[in-house]
C-alpha cells in the first residue's frame, strides 16, 4: 500500500513522516512555554509529537496512587496541555513511557514486582527499584496506566524506550521468573552467566520471548481501549549486535509493527555515520518498505562525554539526519527538556526537516536497487558472540559494511531466516563470520547457491549449530567442497594495542599467478593481515588465492625478518559452483581486521571479493574522490539516488566540524527496463546532463558538499 502524508483517510502511522520529541524533565512544568513549542513544530514541519506521559514519572494528575508525579508538576496537567495544543495543530500524539523502575514507596507496597538477585536482594540505582518484566508490574499495573491515559487523553499510541527491562547482565530470581522459567523449560533458573550451562542458554532464548509477550500484551490493551489504530510501539535500536544486550528481537518486532520507532540517536565509536542509512535498510528488511520508520535524532551532545542540555554540533546532527533519510528513515528531532539555555540546538533540525517536506514525494513508496545481501542474525550474536559479541560479531559486520560503502557497492541487510524470501532479488550473499546458524538457514544458503547465486563467507561461518555448539559436519561442504579442521592460527581474540604484539604481526603471501580479487596489488608480493585464520581442507571447488605468512618479531627492527616466508595454509579460497555462481571464502578474518583497523588493503580485498562474486554485474558505478555512501532506489518510473559525503567525517572520538566537498563525481547506473530522460538534483538545484549509452546512463556532478539527491525519470 502506498503511503501519503496528504491522505487523511490513511491511519496516522501511514502518513506521519516527520516527528518531534521533547523529553520532559521533572521541573519542566514550572517553565514550559507551549506557545514557543507550537512555533517550533511549524518550523520543523512535524506531523507528530512524542511527549512524556507516565511510568517512571507522570506528567498528568494520575489517579493511580503509586505512580510518581513530576516534582514540579503541582496542579498542572502538562501532558494534557501538550496533547491539546498538538491536536489543535493537527498533529499525531504518542505518549512516551518509561516503565523499568519505580520508587521506594512502590517497592515497599509490592516487593515481589521487582528484580532481585539469587540472594533475594533488589536491584537499584539512584534510589529507584528495577521492575521485573514477568511480574504484575508489567502484567497489571502498566496496563492500568495505559488505560488511564487512553481514557483521559486518547493518544494515537505509546512509545517506551525501556520496555525491555533490565539487561542480560542481571538474572532476575523473583518468584515470577522462577515459576515461569520452570514451566517453560523444566529447569531451574541459572545462577550466573555460563554459556556451558544448558539452563543459561535456555534462559537467553526465553528472555527474548518474555519481552515479545509483553509487546503483544500492551498492544492488546491499547487496541481494546483505544481502538485498532492505537498502537503500543516500544522503541528499538537498529544495531543487530547492540540490541542483544536488551533482549529485543528485531525480527519479531518488525513482523508485528505497523510503524517502527527507532531509538538510535547518533553514531558511536565503532560505527560511523554510515550506520544510520544501514539502520533504515535493516529495519525495513524486517518490517517491509511500506512501513514508516522514524528515528530519534539527538540535538544534545553525545560521544565521549554527553551533555543533556548542550547543543550538538550542527554539522554532526545534520549529517546523521541526512544519512538516515538516505536509508529510508523518517526524521525525528529529540530534545531533553522543554526549557533550554543553550538555544543553538533549535537551529539544527529545521533546515533538514523543511527539505524533507519539500522532497517527501521521492523518499517513500520506493524499493532499494541492490543485488548483494549482507546476512545477520541475533542467534549468531547470542550463541557465537556470547560474552564477546563486539569482537566476534560486530567487527566482522562493520568490516563488510564499511568496505561495501567505501567501494560504493549497493547492498541490503538480510536476516538469516529471510534468505529464501530475498533470494530472487539477490546475486550475492555475504555471511560475515555467521558461525551459529540453524539447519534451515544453512539449507537456504545451499538452495541459493544451487540456484546459481554467488556466496562470500568468512571465518567460522556455519561451523556451529543454533546453540553455539560445534557441528559434527560442515553443512556448506556440498556447495563449497571445504571441510573445517576446527584449528585456528594467528592472533585470536582481542588484539593488544601494543604495537609489538607478536601474534598479530602476520601477512598474506600473494602468488605469481594472481586471482582477479588481488587486482590493485601488482606491486607487492605480501599484504599485511594482523588476524587469525581458520584451517580448512579444500576440495575440488575452491582453490587457494593466497597463503599464510606466520607472525615474526616486529621489534627491535634488527630482528624483524620473515622466519617462514612460505606455507601451504590458504587464507583465501575461490571457485565456481556447477550451477554458475561464484564462491569466495576468507579463511583469514579479513572482515574483523578491517572492522578494527580500517586498513585500506583489507577493505579492498573484501570489496574485490564481492565484485568478483557478482561477476561485475552491479547496478551502479560511482567514480571520483571521497568516502561516499550511495543508496539507489526504484520508484515507479523513477530512479532515485542518495549520495552522502562522509569524507573526513568518521574520526572518533570527535565531532564533525567541517564538510569536505568532493568532486567531480561520475555516476553510471544500469538501466535494464527503465531509461530515464532527465535528472534533477534536489539538494544543489543544479541542472546536469544525462548521457545514455548501451545499457548504462551516466551523470556527472561537479561537487557534493554534504549530500545530494538525484531523481532520474
Amino acid at each position: 500500500m502506498a503511503i501519503d502524508s496528504n491522505d487523511s483517510k490513511l491511519p496516522w502511522y501511514r502518513r506521519t513522516f516527520r516527528w518531534g520529541q521533547t523529553n520532559l524533565t521533572e521541573m519542566d512544568p514550572v517553565g514550559c512555554d507551549m506557545s514557543w513549542w507550537k512555533q517550533y513544530w511549524r518550523e520543523t514541519r512535524v506531523q507528530g509529537v512524542i511527549v512524556n506521559a507516565g511510568g517512571i514519572v507522570a506528567y498528568y494528575p494520575s489517579q493511580l496512587e503509586l505512580q510518581y508525579r513530576a516534582k514540579g508538576l503541582g496542579d498542572r496537567d502538562l501532558f494534557g496541555e501538550w496533547v491539546t495544543e498538538a491536536r489543535n495543530e493537527g498533529l499525531a500524539v504518542l505518549a512516551r513511557m518509561d516503565i523499568n523502575r519505580a520508587t521506594q514507596e512502590f517497592y515497599d507496597a509490592h516487593p515481589d514486582w521487582f528484580v532481585v538477585n539469587r540472594h533475594g536482594e533488589p536491584l537499584t540505582t539512584d534510589g529507584r527499584y528495577f521492575s521485573c518484566i514477568n511480574s504484575d508490574y508489567y502484567k497489571e499495573f502498566i496496563p492500568e496506566v495505559l488505560k488511564e491515559i487512553i481514557a483521559a487523553y486518547g493518544p494515537d499510541g505509546f512509545t517506551d524506550n525501556s520496555w525491555t527491562g533490565v539487561s542480560r547482565s542481571n538474572i532476575c530470581h523473583c518468584e515470577h521468573c522462577r515459576r515461569k522459567f520452570k514451566a517453560a523449560s523444566g529447569l531451574e533458573l541459572p545462577a550466573a552467566s555460563d554459556w556451558n550451562d544448558p539452563a543459561y542458554r535456555q534462559w537467553i532464548k526465553w528472555s527474548y520471548s518474555c519481552r515479545i509477550e509483553n509487546w503483544d500484551l500492551f498492544n492488546k490493551v491499547t487496541a481494546q481501549y483505544g481502538g485498532s489504530d492505537c498502537l503500543w510501539l516500544g522503541m528499538v535500536n537498529a544495531n543487530p549486535v547492540k540490541t542483544h544486550a536488551s533482549f529485543c528481537d528485531l525480527k519479531e518486532v518488525g513482523e508485528r509493527s505497523k510503524i517502527i520507532m527507532c531509538d538510535h540517536q547518533s553514531r558511536d565509536t565503532l560505527n560511523g555515520f554510515e550506520q544510520n542509512s544501514l539502520n533504515g535498510y535493516l529495519l525495513h528488511g524486517v518490517a517491509g518498505w511500506d512501513v514508516i520508520i522514524p528515528e530519534s535524532m539527538a540535538n544534545y551532545i553525545r560521544g565521549e562525554r554527553s551533555f543533556r542540555q548542550g547543543s550538538s554540533p550542527p554539522k554532526e546532527t545534520r549529517l546523521w539526519m541526512v544519512e538516515g533519510i538516505a536509508g529510508g528513515i523518517s526524521p525525528w528531532y529529540h530534545h531533553v527538556g522543554a526549557v533550554q539555555e543553550d538555544r543553538r540546538q533549535f537551529d539544527n533540525a529545521p533546515p533538514v526537516m523543511q527539505w524533507h517536506e519539500e522532497n517527501e514525494a521521492y523518499l517513500y513508496n520506493r524499493l532499494p536497487v541492490a543485488n548483494v545481501g549482507l546476512v545477520w542474525s541475533q542467534e549468531n550474536t547470542e550463541f557465537y558472540g556470547r560474552e564477546d559479541a563486539d569482537e566476534k560479531v560486530a567487527l566482522p559486520w562493520h568490516g563488510f559494511v564499511r568496505a561495501l560503502t567505501r567501494a560504493r557497492i549497493p547492498f541490503v541487510p538480510v536476516h538469516a531466516d529471510h534468505i529464501a524470501n530475498e533470494a530472487h532479488r539477490l546475486d550475492v550473499l555475504i555471511l560475515p563470520n555467521l558461525a551459529a546458524m540453524t539447519d534451515a538457514q544453512c539449507q537456504s544458503v545451499r538452495q541459493f547457491v544451487e540456484a546459481g547465486g554467488s556466496l562470500v563467507f568468512t571465518g567460522a561461518t556455519a561451523t556451529l549449530d543454533e546453540w553455539g555448539e560445534v557441528r559434527s559436519g560442515f553443512p556448506l561442504e556440498s556447495i563449497t567442497g571445504i571441510q573445517p579442521l576446527h584449528q585456528v592460527a594467528g592472533a585470536v581474540g582481542k588484539v593488544s594495542s601494543n604495537w609489538a604484539f607478536y601474534e598479530a604481526h602476520n601477512y598474506f603471501r600473494l602468488p605469481g599467478d594472481r586471482h582477479p580479487v588481488l587486482a590493485g596489488f601488482e606491486k607487492t608480493d605480501i599484504l599485511p593481515f594482523g588476524g587469525h585464520i581458520h584451517r580448512v581442507q579444500a576440495g575440488g571447488q575452491l582453490k587457494a588465492v593466497a597463503t599464510y605468512i606466520p607472525s615474526y618479531p616486529i621489534y627491535p627492527p634488527e630482528f624483524s625478518w620473515v622466519r617462514e616466508p612460505q606455507t601451504d595454509i590458504p587464507v583465501m579460497l575461490a571457485g565456481e559452483h556447477a550451477a554458475g555462481g561464484r564462491i569466495f571464502y576468507f579463511a583469514g578474518d579479513v572482515d574483523r581486521c578491517y572492522g578494527r583497523t580500517h586498513l585500506p588493503d583489507l577493505g579492498d580485498l573484501l570489496a574485490n571479493a564481492v565484485q568478483w562474486a557478482a561477476s561485475e554485474q552491479l547496478p551502479i558505478q560511482v567514480d571520483g574522490p571521497g568516502y561516499l555512501d550511495c543508496k539507489l532506489y526504484r520508484q515507479d518510473n523513477r530512479l532515485i539516488l542518495h549520495i552522502v559525503n562522509l569524507s573526513g567525517a568518521n574520526q572518533n572520538p570527535g565531532y564533525l566540524e567541517e564538510y569536505l566537498p568532493v568532486g567531480p563525481i561520475t555516476i553510471s547506473i544500469r538501466t535494464d527496463d527503465l531509461v530515464p530522460v532527465s535528472v534533477q538534483l534536489k539538494v544543489s538545484g543544479k541542472q546536469v546532463k544525462l548521457d545514455v549509452s548501451s545499457s548504462w546512463i551516466t551523470v556527472r556532478i561537479e561537487s557534493i558538499t554534504d549530500h545530494e539527491l538525484l531523481v532520474l525519470e
